[in-house]
């Protein structure tokens, strides 16, 4: 059975903290605020890089006012190095190869500006693997708002069963939503334990993934 799997991008394909706390701390260098710790800046990852710079304003106590302008030039930065230290979690490429073999379509949905996105993708050898990629300007609107997934899979334009697999509590909002079975990262960049975030499946290695899809959609003939 063919089905249409959208996938979240930061914490469920790729471990890009490194080159976000990167851009943020420049950001902040620029402005005269001493760099904040990667961990720190972790807890403000998840509902896009407007909402990240906004919690950091907050944490640091920055004017408010400011928060386009620092949007934009942590945007600049993270631009720049997007790609430097973020890589792939380890299965992933694996996964995605054999999802396709078994005829599924693949997208991507996040909250990640549309551009920086693929670039992400392209430059660590994922952009292959996928037929559309949503970003977080790609629509007036984000998830958790279920229309930003709900679009990606109609874009896909397959017919069959619908799987999205995220690794937050936005994610799972946001499949909760949109009425599709959600599959959970545990290794990504989730703030509440397991067992408090919604999901279908859960899994801690992307190697499983082809099997879980399998046999979940075994059990749903």
């Amino acid at each position: 059975m063919s089905a249409a799997i959208v996938f979240d991008l930061d914490g469920t394909l790729v471990d890009s903290l490194a080159d976000l706390a990167g851009a943020v701390n420049r950001m902040l260098g620029d402005v005269g605020h001493a760099p904040l710790p990667q961990t720190i800046i972790g807890r403000f990852v998840g509902n896009g890089l407007p909402k990240l710079v906004e919690r950091t304003i907050r944490h640091c106590e920055i004017d408010m006012n400011r928060h386009g302008e620092l949007t934009k030039l942590t945007l600049d930065h993270y631009n720049k190095a997007s790609s430097d230290q973020t890589v792939p979690y380890p299965g992933v490429m694996e996964a995605l190869a054999e999802l396709r073999r078994q005829g599924h379509r693949l997208g991507v949905c996040t909250n990640k500006p549309e551009k920086p996105a693929c670039y992400v993708l392209k430059a660590l050898n994922l952009a292959h693997h996928f037929d559309v990629v949503f970003g977080g300007d790609t629509l007036s609107l984000r998830k958790p708002n279920p229309k930003h997934l709900n679009e990606t899979f109609d874009a896909l334009g397959c017919s069959g069963p619908r799987l999205f697999v995220g690794d937050s509590e936005v994610d799972a909002e946001t499949a909760k939503r949109a009425e599709v079975p959600f599959l959970l990262f545990t290794e990504g960049y989730r703030k509440s334990p397991v067992a408090e975030i919604p999901h279908t499946i859960s899994y801690d290695d992307s190697a499983k993934l082809p099997a879980l899809v399998g046999q979940y959609l075994a059990g749903t003939d």
